[in-house]
């Protein structure tokens, strides 16, 4: 059985990845980020796995530096 998908709020992002809604959305648009979800016509949300992915790609990127440096 799969697991429902879960969706977190702006307020719940900007603690997560401790950014301003103005630099997560420039990096949304440089593609750099994943994509919200319009939930409705003023609400938006984005999904926690894409953004857990996000967040472990740059702990990954981090340790590559460290091994080459």
């Amino acid at each position: 059985m799969s697991h429902p998908k879960q969706l977190i709020c702006k307020k719940e992002l900007t603690k997560l990845v401790k950014y301003s809604p103005q630099h997560i959305a420039r990096l949304e648009k440089a593609g750099q980020f994943p994509q919200r979800l319009r939930l409705g016509q003023n609400r938006v949300a984005w999904l926690l796995s894409e953004v857990e992915a996000w967040i472990e790609d740059r702990l990954a990127k981090r340790s590559l530096k460290h091994l080459t440096s």
